[in-house]
Formats: C-alpha cells, structure tokens, sequence
C-alpha cells in the first residue's frame, strides 16, 4: 500500500498497533489458560480410559414389566408442531404398562393442547395437564404443575411412583434406555444419559455444531466427572430421579422440586441432588446394534435461535449458578463449576482474539510496523506456537468423538464448524449478560425456549458407529 496516502492515518494506525500489542497479550493469557484446562479434562478421561474405569458397556434388552410406577413428565408451550409425534413415539418405544406419561401445557396455548389431545388419544397412560397459569412461565413452574398431578394420581390410584423421567417436547427417546434407567434408580437418586443431536437436513454448519459439542462432552467430560465421584448437572432431557428425593427436594421448603425462578432448573437439579446426599450417574452404553442409548433431538439450524438458546443456558448456568449455588464441594467440583460457567469469558476473550486478527489484517496491509517489537519476544512466539498445537489438538479430539457417532465425513465438517460454534459463542455470552443485568433491574424470567418445526422421528439420520 502506497506509504504517502497513509502518512494522514499514522496517529491512528500507531494507536491502533498499540491496541494490538494489550489485546495480545490479554487474548494469549486466557487461551493459553483455557487449552491447559483442556488438556487436563483430556488425559484425565486417557488415564481412567487406560485404567478400565471407563469401559464401553452394552445394555440389556428393555424388560417387557418396569419395577416399579414411573413417570415421564414433559412440559410442552407453543410445541403444536411436534408434540402429538413425540407422544406417539414415546407410547410406542416404552409400552411398559407401569409407565404414564404427564404432559404439561397451559390454558393460552389451545394449539398445543390439541396437538396433546392428539398424540393420546391411543395411550389411556398418558395425562394430559392443564397450567394453572397463564404461559410461558418458566419450565420448571411447568414441571412442579406436573409434579402436583403425579401427587393427585398416586392418591386417586393408591399408587407409589417409583422414578420420575424428564424429557422434552421435541425429544426421541431410544427403547432400550427405559429399561436402563430402572435397573439404575435404586441403586443411586439421578441418572442421567446421553443426548445425541439429530443432524438436520442441507446445510448443517449451525445445527451441526451441537453434535459436535455433545459428541464430545457427552463421551469425555461427563464420563469423567461421573468416573471421579463428582457432583453432575443433569441435562433436562433423559434423566431420571428417585421419586423419594423430589419429595425431599419439595420438603426443604420450594414450591416444588424444580427451581421455578431458574432458566436451568436442570442443571440445578443435579447439584442440589447431590447437596442433599443423593447419588448421581451418567449412564452411556450401547444396544446390542452398537446404537448409543441417547434421547434424540433436533437443534436450531439458525445463527439467531442457537444464540439465544445458549445465551438462556449461559445466563442460567454462569450467572444465576454463581448466585444460586456458590462455590462448594472438593477443588475438583469447584473447577468443574468454575469450567461449567466459562461461558461469558470465552465470548469476552474469543471476541477479543477475533478482534485481534482483523486489527493484525490492517495492519499488515498497512505495513505499519509493530508498537513495540518487544510484544513479538521469543517467549510469547512461544505462546503463540502452543496455542496453534493446542487448536490442532482440540481438532483431533473434536474430530474423533464425532467420527465415532456420526461417520468420518461429519467429523470434517466438525473442525469446519468451529468457528461457526465461536461465533455463536460470542453472540451468546453478550445476550446472557444483557438478560442477567435485566433481571437484576427487575424483569420477569420467561421460557425463551427454541421453536421446532419437525421431530427427529421423522426423519433423524443416526449414522453408524465405527
């Protein structure tokens, strides 16, 4: 670029060149930090995989006859689309005549009570239940509706549940995974399995992103957490809890068992489980075809809806857990709730980092040399060079849990979507903290939950274990 036509913006590409060097050093600071406590969740689950503590196991077949009453909730708002097809998929992978099925809508929401009305009009276990309020409220307000049904039939029947099962309203259940979780509660409080992102149709750079992250934290993080005894988050979605501890969890003084003034009531559950002397599991096995017993869903396929989704999640898990569940437990748990509530710092330092390189592309085509050359010291060269190997690891990683669930070719489109999950990342972080600075200013918590147009029974693409 011409020198002379430059000379004007000096003053600025000076400044500029010195905002580059603090964003550097910031940016290489916290990534450097974040790979380390990567790699450490890393050779943890090589160790306890070395070690057998960690074996890949095969499920039994489902038994024709559950051990005891169970319950299946499913809080459903504006899901008219879906809903009917959830419930018939349900009935029919889970006949077990022990089971019924609460679904929950509300009185301003007629399309979704139709569909309701539809999906069990075959199934006399299943019992459809008005809110008493108005909707949204949030989902876990929803649930305790749900809960006060479950405490209206065990008196009208004289039965005792035994388990209680939360899904979603856009779930696919696997058949095989009801006869997991019975075998399992009794001998812990919770259990929670897999979810297994459905791969939507054309293109699938955001949708796709979400197997990508479970693929990786449903083999790795959770199993890891679940093999050293600590406290786990349950997903919302294919978890199970004791009946015994939610009347527990009613007892110590809520509304209900479900945390109604949460977005993440879910994750909650698990850690307030565990406070309350309970066990938890993370169940991941496979059936006799090798398929992952996983509840099945689709995710959103829009940069906009999936930024939303993760900001509710963030905005629940980072900073209303910070306020709601402190710092407790072992140094192994407070650092699994310390990564557990990463989210508005990754968006902070990932947004800094792409910043930096466009500030870096200006400067280059500039020629405008460096503010200080002392920035580019061996030692932070150094940095640099660890944080590429690092993305290459990562990579890897990432790379292989997909392969293992959805073929090799998804597994190179799962390093193409990095970015794309970055991205969304960085979105997400700032929506979170411009809700929680809302409530705190006094606005309402509403279910902002994710809108679904078609349910992966028909038409999930499972792919193939390898």
């Amino acid at each position: 670029m011409d020198a002379e036509a430059l000379l004007p913006l000096a003053p600025q590409l000076h400044w500029l060149s010195l905002l580059e060097r603090e964003l550097f050093l910031f940016a290489a600071f916290w990534l450097v930090l974040g790979a380390l406590d990567e790699l450490a969740v890393d050779l943890a689950w090589l160790w306890l995989r070395a070690t057998g503590r960690i074996p890949t196991r095969r499920a039994d077949p489902p038994p024709p006859r559950l051990s005891g009453h169970t319950a299946v909730f499913v809080a459903a708002w504006d899901e008219a689309a879906i809903l009917a097809t959830t419930l018939t998929q349900v009935s029919l992978a889970w006949p077990q005549p022990e089971l019924r099925l609460f679904v929950g809508v509300y009185r301003n929401d007629p399309a979704t009570f139709a569909a309701a009305c539809r999906g069990a009009a075959h199934d006399p276990r299943i019992r459809i239940v008005v809110h008493d309020r108005p909707g949204p409220t949030t989902k876990a307000d929803c649930l305790n509706g749900l809960y006060r049904a479950l405490e209206r039939e065990e008196t009208r029947h004289g039965l005792v549940f035994r388990t209680v099962i939360l899904q979603d309203a856009e779930d696919m259940v696997h058949p095989a995974a009801i006869g997991v979780i019975d075998r399992a509660i009794g001998t812990t409080a919770m259990v929670q399995l897999p979810v297994r992102p459905a791969l939507a149709g054309g293109t699938r750079f955001v949708s796709g992103h979400y197997a990508d992250e479970f693929a990786e934290s449903h083999t790795k993080g959770l199993v890891v957490r679940d093999a050293l005894g600590l406290d786990l988050p349950a997903a919302g979605v294919g978890c199970a809890v004791e009946r015994g501890m939610l009347r527990l969890l009613v007892a110590a003084g809520s509304e209900g068992p479900f945390a109604a003034d949460s977005l993440t009531e879910d994750y909650e559950l698990g850690f307030r489980i565990r406070r309350m002397g309970g066990g938890s599991r993370f169940l991941r096995l496979r059936d006799s075809n090798g398929e992952l017993i996983a509840t099945t869903s689709y995710f959103p396929n829009e940069i906009g809806p999936a930024a939303r989704q993760k900001a509710r999640w963030i905005h629940g898990i980072a900073f209303q857990g910070w306020d709601r569940l402190g710092w407790a437990g072992s140094w192994a748990n407070r650092w699994m709730m310390l990564r557990d509530r990463r989210g508005p710092m990754a968006a902070l330092v990932l947004g800094t980092a792409y910043l930096l390189l466009a500030i870096e592309a200006v400067l280059l085509l500039s020629g405008t040399p460096h503010a200080d050359n002392s920035v580019w010291a061996p030692w932070l060269w150094s940095f640099a060079t660890f944080l590429m190997l690092s993305v290459l690891w990562r990579s890897t990683w990432r790379a292989a849990f997909v392969a293992r669930e959805y073929g090799w070719c998804e597994a190179g489109f799962a390093v193409l979507r990095i970015p794309v999950a970055n991205v969304i990342g960085i979105m997400a972080g700032w929506r979170a903290l411009a809700a929680y600075c809302g409530n705190l200013r006094g606005a309402a918590l509403r279910w902002d939950k994710t809108t679904h147009a078609v349910h992966p029974a028909a038409g999930v693409r499972l792919g193939s274990p390898t």
